[in-house]
Protein backbone atom coordinates (compact mmCIF):
# COMPACT_ATOMS: atom_id res chain seq x y z
CA UNK A 1 0.00 0.00 0.00
CA UNK A 2 0.98 3.59 -0.52
CA UNK A 3 1.80 5.72 1.99
CA UNK A 4 -1.46 7.56 3.73
CA UNK A 5 -0.09 10.67 3.22
CA UNK A 6 -0.40 10.64 -0.47
CA UNK A 7 -4.27 9.45 -0.34
CA UNK A 8 -6.70 12.12 -1.46
CA UNK A 9 -9.30 11.12 1.38
CA UNK A 10 -12.02 13.85 -0.69
CA UNK A 11 -12.08 11.57 -3.71
CA UNK A 12 -12.03 8.23 -1.95
CA UNK A 13 -15.06 9.45 0.13
CA UNK A 14 -16.82 10.70 -2.81
CA UNK A 15 -17.92 6.76 -3.72
CA UNK A 16 -20.23 7.11 -0.79
CA UNK A 17 -23.21 8.96 0.01
CA UNK A 18 -21.92 11.40 2.79
CA UNK A 19 -24.19 14.40 3.49
CA UNK A 20 -22.51 17.51 3.17
CA UNK A 21 -19.56 18.69 2.27
CA UNK A 22 -16.00 17.75 2.41
CA UNK A 23 -13.68 19.37 5.17
CA UNK A 24 -10.88 17.39 5.48
CA UNK A 25 -9.54 14.12 7.03
CA UNK A 26 -7.08 13.13 9.33
CA UNK A 27 -5.06 9.27 10.14
CA UNK A 28 -7.15 7.56 13.25
CA UNK A 29 -6.84 4.86 15.71
CA UNK A 30 -3.47 2.91 15.77
CA UNK A 31 -4.73 -0.96 13.63
CA UNK A 32 -1.89 -2.65 12.61
CA UNK A 33 -3.63 -3.73 9.34
CA UNK A 34 -6.06 -1.20 7.64
CA UNK A 35 -5.36 2.46 6.92
CA UNK A 36 -8.40 4.64 8.64
CA UNK A 37 -9.31 7.86 8.61
CA UNK A 38 -11.51 10.33 10.52
CA UNK A 39 -13.55 12.54 7.95
CA UNK A 40 -15.18 15.79 8.58
CA UNK A 41 -18.11 17.32 6.36
CA UNK A 42 -19.76 20.62 7.24
CA UNK A 43 -23.49 19.59 6.26
CA UNK A 44 -25.64 23.09 6.58
CA UNK A 45 -22.88 24.62 9.33
CA UNK A 46 -22.54 21.71 11.66
CA UNK A 47 -19.79 19.52 11.47
CA UNK A 48 -20.11 15.44 11.27
CA UNK A 49 -17.68 12.93 11.37
CA UNK A 50 -17.47 9.50 9.53
CA UNK A 51 -14.86 6.83 9.96
CA UNK A 52 -13.08 5.75 6.28
CA UNK A 53 -11.25 2.98 5.57
CA UNK A 54 -9.22 1.24 3.43
CA UNK A 55 -8.92 -2.58 3.68
CA UNK A 56 -5.56 -4.11 3.14
CA UNK A 57 -6.69 -6.69 0.43
CA UNK A 58 -3.53 -8.50 1.14
CA UNK A 59 -4.55 -9.80 4.25
CA UNK A 60 -8.29 -9.82 3.08
CA UNK A 61 -8.32 -11.54 -0.10
CA UNK A 62 -12.09 -12.04 -0.29
CA UNK A 63 -13.49 -8.38 1.04
CA UNK A 64 -17.11 -8.67 -0.85
CA UNK A 65 -17.62 -11.54 1.27
CA UNK A 66 -15.72 -9.61 4.47
CA UNK A 67 -18.28 -6.76 3.79
CA UNK A 68 -21.53 -9.14 3.44
CA UNK A 69 -20.22 -10.34 7.04
CA UNK A 70 -20.32 -6.78 8.41
CA UNK A 71 -23.19 -5.80 6.47
CA UNK A 72 -25.32 -8.47 7.81
CA UNK A 73 -24.20 -8.49 11.67
CA UNK A 74 -24.44 -4.39 11.80
CA UNK A 75 -28.06 -4.69 10.47
CA UNK A 76 -29.18 -7.73 12.67
CA UNK A 77 -27.41 -6.02 15.85
CA UNK A 78 -29.24 -3.02 14.81
CA UNK A 79 -32.86 -4.31 14.83
CA UNK A 80 -32.34 -5.96 17.79
CA UNK A 81 -31.30 -3.15 19.88
CA UNK A 82 -33.99 -1.23 18.38
CA UNK A 83 -36.82 -3.97 19.42
CA UNK A 84 -34.92 -4.20 22.42
CA UNK A 85 -35.32 -0.50 23.47
CA UNK A 86 -32.00 -0.11 24.24
CA UNK A 87 -30.78 3.82 24.84
CA UNK A 88 -28.88 5.51 22.60
CA UNK A 89 -29.22 2.32 19.89
CA UNK A 90 -27.73 4.25 17.59
CA UNK A 91 -24.15 4.75 19.43
CA UNK A 92 -24.28 0.57 20.77
CA UNK A 93 -23.42 -1.19 16.91
CA UNK A 94 -21.29 0.17 13.82
CA UNK A 95 -23.22 1.72 10.78
CA UNK A 96 -22.03 1.53 7.27
CA UNK A 97 -22.68 4.43 4.93
CA UNK A 98 -24.17 3.20 1.42
CA UNK A 99 -21.86 3.65 -1.23
CA UNK A 100 -23.10 5.50 -4.73
CA UNK A 101 -23.90 2.52 -6.80
CA UNK A 102 -26.21 1.15 -3.32
CA UNK A 103 -23.75 -1.54 -2.00
CA UNK A 104 -21.36 -0.98 0.89
CA UNK A 105 -17.97 -1.74 -0.50
CA UNK A 106 -16.49 1.01 -2.98
CA UNK A 107 -13.29 0.26 -5.23
CA UNK A 108 -11.77 3.36 -6.43
CA UNK A 109 -9.54 3.67 -10.02
CA UNK A 110 -6.63 1.84 -8.49
CA UNK A 111 -8.69 -0.94 -7.47
CA UNK A 112 -8.32 -0.48 -3.38
CA UNK A 113 -11.22 -1.54 -1.07
CA UNK A 114 -12.92 1.35 0.71
CA UNK A 115 -15.91 1.09 3.48
CA UNK A 116 -17.40 4.20 5.13
CA UNK A 117 -19.18 4.07 8.40
CA UNK A 118 -21.17 6.89 10.80
CA UNK A 119 -18.25 8.14 13.62
CA UNK A 120 -19.50 7.75 17.15
CA UNK A 121 -18.71 10.07 19.27
CA UNK A 122 -17.71 10.84 22.71
CA UNK A 123 -15.93 7.20 23.05
CA UNK A 124 -12.41 6.45 23.09
CA UNK A 125 -10.45 3.30 23.10
CA UNK A 126 -7.39 2.36 24.42
CA UNK A 127 -4.59 0.26 23.97
CA UNK A 128 -4.09 -0.91 27.94
CA UNK A 129 -6.49 -1.07 30.29
CA UNK A 130 -5.64 0.58 33.77
CA UNK A 131 -8.19 -0.17 35.42
CA UNK A 132 -10.51 -3.23 36.65
CA UNK A 133 -13.69 -1.24 35.73
CA UNK A 134 -12.45 -0.89 31.84
CA UNK A 135 -11.43 -4.36 31.87
CA UNK A 136 -15.24 -5.34 33.37
CA UNK A 137 -16.56 -2.97 30.64
CA UNK A 138 -15.25 -3.95 27.55
CA UNK A 139 -16.02 -7.36 28.61
CA UNK A 140 -19.55 -7.02 28.92
CA UNK A 141 -19.39 -5.16 25.66
CA UNK A 142 -18.05 -8.15 24.02
CA UNK A 143 -20.38 -10.82 25.80
CA UNK A 144 -23.39 -8.41 24.66
CA UNK A 145 -21.83 -8.66 20.84
CA UNK A 146 -22.06 -12.04 21.07
CA UNK A 147 -25.02 -12.06 22.49
CA UNK A 148 -26.33 -10.05 20.04
CA UNK A 149 -24.85 -12.69 17.20
CA UNK A 150 -26.28 -16.06 18.54
CA UNK A 151 -29.77 -15.62 16.75
CA UNK A 152 -28.74 -13.81 13.72
CA UNK A 153 -30.52 -15.85 11.05
CA UNK A 154 -28.99 -17.14 7.74
CA UNK A 155 -26.40 -18.95 6.46
CA UNK A 156 -22.67 -19.28 8.59
CA UNK A 157 -20.75 -16.13 8.59
CA UNK A 158 -18.49 -16.20 5.60
CA UNK A 159 -14.56 -16.86 6.90
CA UNK A 160 -12.84 -13.68 5.35
CA UNK A 161 -9.19 -15.55 6.76
CA UNK A 162 -9.62 -19.48 6.70
CA UNK A 163 -8.08 -20.96 9.71
CA UNK A 164 -7.57 -17.34 11.47
CA UNK A 165 -7.61 -19.10 15.03
CA UNK A 166 -6.55 -22.81 14.11
CA UNK A 167 -3.57 -22.99 16.34
CA UNK A 168 -1.72 -26.12 14.75
CA UNK A 169 -1.84 -24.61 11.70
CA UNK A 170 -0.17 -21.05 12.88
CA UNK A 171 2.79 -23.25 14.70
CA UNK A 172 3.04 -25.37 10.63
CA UNK A 173 3.58 -21.34 9.64
CA UNK A 174 5.60 -20.98 12.23
CA UNK A 175 8.05 -24.34 11.11
CA UNK A 176 7.93 -23.55 7.40
CA UNK A 177 9.09 -19.65 8.82
CA UNK A 178 12.03 -21.54 10.68
CA UNK A 179 12.80 -23.64 7.82
CA UNK A 180 13.07 -20.92 5.11
CA UNK A 181 14.69 -18.81 7.74
CA UNK A 182 14.64 -16.22 4.67
CA UNK A 183 16.01 -13.33 6.79
CA UNK A 184 18.65 -15.33 8.36
CA UNK A 185 17.31 -14.60 11.57
CA UNK A 186 16.34 -17.98 12.95
CA UNK A 187 19.60 -18.42 14.97
CA UNK A 188 18.95 -15.43 16.64
CA UNK A 189 16.10 -16.38 18.30
CA UNK A 190 16.57 -19.72 19.28
CA UNK A 191 15.21 -19.13 22.73
CA UNK A 192 11.58 -17.75 21.35
CA UNK A 193 11.47 -20.54 18.83
CA UNK A 194 12.41 -23.25 21.58
CA UNK A 195 9.84 -21.91 24.25
CA UNK A 196 6.82 -21.58 21.06
CA UNK A 197 7.97 -25.32 20.32
CA UNK A 198 7.74 -26.83 24.17
CA UNK A 199 4.14 -25.67 24.32
CA UNK A 200 3.12 -26.86 20.66
CA UNK A 201 1.40 -30.36 22.16
CA UNK A 202 -1.53 -27.51 23.42
CA UNK A 203 -2.37 -25.89 20.52
CA UNK A 204 -5.29 -28.56 19.33
CA UNK A 205 -7.14 -28.61 22.51
CA UNK A 206 -9.89 -25.77 21.73
CA UNK A 207 -9.80 -26.94 17.79
CA UNK A 208 -10.27 -30.68 19.16
CA UNK A 209 -13.08 -29.24 21.53
CA UNK A 210 -14.81 -27.61 18.59
CA UNK A 211 -14.51 -30.39 16.40
CA UNK A 212 -16.27 -33.04 18.98
CA UNK A 213 -18.56 -30.64 20.02
CA UNK A 214 -18.10 -29.98 23.48
CA UNK A 215 -17.82 -26.52 22.16
CA UNK A 216 -20.40 -25.10 20.16
CA UNK A 217 -19.15 -22.80 16.87
CA UNK A 218 -20.51 -19.49 17.22
CA UNK A 219 -20.38 -16.48 15.05
CA UNK A 220 -17.69 -14.76 16.98
CA UNK A 221 -15.62 -11.60 16.45
CA UNK A 222 -12.07 -13.40 16.63
CA UNK A 223 -10.07 -9.93 17.57
CA UNK A 224 -11.10 -9.00 21.05
CA UNK A 225 -8.36 -6.65 21.39
CA UNK A 226 -9.44 -3.78 24.05
CA UNK A 227 -9.07 -1.08 21.68
CA UNK A 228 -12.04 -3.44 19.86
CA UNK A 229 -14.08 -1.53 22.17
CA UNK A 230 -15.00 2.38 22.63
CA UNK A 231 -15.53 3.06 25.99
CA UNK A 232 -18.24 6.17 26.46
CA UNK A 233 -15.95 8.66 27.61
CA UNK A 234 -18.73 9.75 30.42
CA UNK A 235 -19.81 7.14 31.52
CA UNK A 236 -16.82 4.90 31.09
CA UNK A 237 -19.87 2.11 29.86
CA UNK A 238 -18.41 -0.05 26.87
CA UNK A 239 -20.61 1.26 24.37
CA UNK A 240 -19.76 -0.15 20.67
CA UNK A 241 -17.65 -2.86 19.28
CA UNK A 242 -15.65 -2.01 16.43
CA UNK A 243 -13.02 -3.94 13.80
CA UNK A 244 -15.43 -6.89 12.02
CA UNK A 245 -13.21 -7.49 9.75
CA UNK A 246 -12.65 -10.75 11.57
CA UNK A 247 -15.91 -11.71 12.26
CA UNK A 248 -16.36 -15.50 11.72
CA UNK A 249 -17.06 -19.08 12.58
CA UNK A 250 -15.26 -19.43 15.91
CA UNK A 251 -15.94 -20.21 19.93
CA UNK A 252 -16.37 -17.76 22.71
CA UNK A 253 -12.73 -18.89 23.84
CA UNK A 254 -11.49 -17.39 21.51
CA UNK A 255 -13.10 -14.15 22.14
CA UNK A 256 -12.75 -14.12 25.89
CA UNK A 257 -8.78 -15.69 25.58
CA UNK A 258 -7.73 -12.93 23.52
CA UNK A 259 -9.53 -9.93 25.70
CA UNK A 260 -7.50 -11.88 28.47
CA UNK A 261 -4.41 -11.44 25.90
CA UNK A 262 -4.88 -7.86 24.88
CA UNK A 263 -6.15 -6.40 28.37
CA UNK A 264 -3.98 -8.58 31.44
CA UNK A 265 -0.86 -7.64 30.08
CA UNK A 266 0.86 -4.49 32.56
CA UNK A 267 3.15 -3.50 29.74
CA UNK A 268 2.50 -2.01 26.08
CA UNK A 269 2.15 -4.99 23.70
CA UNK A 270 5.19 -3.96 22.16
CA UNK A 271 7.50 -2.65 24.58
CA UNK A 272 11.20 -3.39 24.65
CA UNK A 273 10.86 -4.09 28.52
CA UNK A 274 9.14 -7.59 27.92
CA UNK A 275 10.73 -8.87 30.91
CA UNK A 276 8.11 -7.14 32.82
CA UNK A 277 5.77 -9.36 31.50
CA UNK A 278 2.85 -10.50 33.72
CA UNK A 279 -0.72 -11.05 34.10
CA UNK A 280 -2.54 -8.51 36.69
CA UNK A 281 -4.85 -10.67 38.23
CA UNK A 282 -7.26 -7.56 39.24
CA UNK A 283 -7.89 -7.31 35.41
CA UNK A 284 -8.66 -11.05 34.57
CA UNK A 285 -11.00 -11.11 37.34
CA UNK A 286 -12.85 -8.05 36.08
CA UNK A 287 -12.71 -9.55 32.10
CA UNK A 288 -14.35 -12.90 33.60
CA UNK A 289 -16.84 -10.87 35.66
CA UNK A 290 -18.00 -8.72 32.71
CA UNK A 291 -18.19 -11.73 30.04
CA UNK A 292 -20.04 -13.89 32.38
CA UNK A 293 -22.05 -11.21 33.06
CA UNK A 294 -23.42 -10.73 29.61
CA UNK A 295 -22.64 -14.02 28.18
CA UNK A 296 -23.12 -16.58 30.87
CA UNK A 297 -26.58 -17.77 30.18
CA UNK A 298 -25.32 -18.98 26.52
CA UNK A 299 -21.88 -20.55 27.93
CA UNK A 300 -21.38 -24.04 28.52
CA UNK A 301 -19.89 -26.07 31.10
CA UNK A 302 -16.63 -27.03 28.69
CA UNK A 303 -16.60 -23.64 27.66
CA UNK A 304 -16.43 -22.12 31.36
CA UNK A 305 -13.99 -24.26 31.88
CA UNK A 306 -11.38 -23.51 29.71
CA UNK A 307 -12.04 -19.72 29.81
CA UNK A 308 -8.18 -19.31 31.71
CA UNK A 309 -7.06 -21.91 28.91
CA UNK A 310 -8.57 -19.83 26.25
CA UNK A 311 -6.51 -16.51 27.41
CA UNK A 312 -3.18 -18.97 27.73
CA UNK A 313 -3.82 -19.91 24.18
CA UNK A 314 -5.04 -16.68 22.52
CA UNK A 315 -1.44 -15.35 23.78
CA UNK A 316 0.53 -18.12 23.07
CA UNK A 317 -1.17 -18.26 19.30
CA UNK A 318 -0.32 -14.53 18.77
CA UNK A 319 3.46 -14.66 20.14
CA UNK A 320 3.93 -17.29 17.33
CA UNK A 321 2.50 -15.11 14.65
CA UNK A 322 4.20 -12.38 15.34
CA UNK A 323 7.12 -14.83 15.52
CA UNK A 324 6.59 -16.14 12.19
CA UNK A 325 6.13 -12.99 10.98
CA UNK A 326 9.28 -11.31 11.98
CA UNK A 327 11.57 -14.63 10.73
CA UNK A 328 9.57 -14.16 7.60
CA UNK A 329 10.54 -10.58 6.55
CA UNK A 330 7.82 -8.75 8.77
CA UNK A 331 5.58 -9.17 5.72
CA UNK A 332 1.75 -9.10 7.88
CA UNK A 333 1.75 -6.85 10.64
CA UNK A 334 3.21 -3.23 10.18
CA UNK A 335 5.92 -2.55 12.00
CA UNK A 336 8.26 0.70 13.22
CA UNK A 337 11.40 -0.65 14.20
CA UNK A 338 13.48 -3.37 12.62
CA UNK A 339 12.58 -5.62 15.50
CA UNK A 340 9.09 -4.61 16.18
CA UNK A 341 7.31 -8.29 15.35
CA UNK A 342 10.50 -9.68 18.35
CA UNK A 343 9.53 -7.07 21.07
CA UNK A 344 6.06 -8.52 20.42
CA UNK A 345 7.04 -11.60 20.74
CA UNK A 346 8.30 -11.77 23.34
CA UNK A 347 6.18 -9.96 25.57
CA UNK A 348 3.34 -12.39 24.49
CA UNK A 349 5.36 -15.30 25.58
CA UNK A 350 6.14 -13.21 28.94
CA UNK A 351 2.07 -13.09 29.51
CA UNK A 352 1.95 -17.02 28.49
CA UNK A 353 4.31 -17.75 31.24
CA UNK A 354 2.39 -15.72 34.14
CA UNK A 355 -0.67 -17.07 32.82
CA UNK A 356 0.60 -20.61 33.47
CA UNK A 357 2.12 -19.92 36.62
CA UNK A 358 -1.23 -18.58 38.14
CA UNK A 359 -3.64 -20.95 36.36
CA UNK A 360 -5.49 -22.16 39.31
CA UNK A 361 -6.39 -18.99 40.66
CA UNK A 362 -7.60 -17.06 37.47
CA UNK A 363 -9.85 -19.99 37.01
CA UNK A 364 -10.82 -19.96 40.64
CA UNK A 365 -12.29 -15.99 39.40
CA UNK A 366 -14.08 -17.73 36.43
CA UNK A 367 -15.74 -20.14 39.05
CA UNK A 368 -16.41 -18.10 41.11
CA UNK A 369 -18.91 -15.86 38.92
Amino acid sequence: MNETSSIDLRKASSGFVIPGDFVGGIPYGTGHINDTFQLTFDQAGTPLHYTLQRLNTNIFRDPDGLMENVQRVTSHAHASLRAAGAPDASRRALHLLPTRDGGVLHRDDEGNAWRCYYFIEKCSTYDIVDSPRKAFEAARAFGRFLGLLADMPGKRLNETIPDFHHTPKRYAALHAAIAKDIKGRAAGVRAEIDYALSLESEAGRLVNLMQSGDIPERATHNDTKINNVLLDDATGEGICVIDLDTLMPGSSLYDFGDMVRSATLNIAEDSTDYRQATCRRDIFEALARGFLEAGGDFLNATERANMTFGGMLMTLECGVRFLTDYLSGDVYFKIRRPEHNLDRCRTQFGLVRSILEQHDELQGFVEAQ
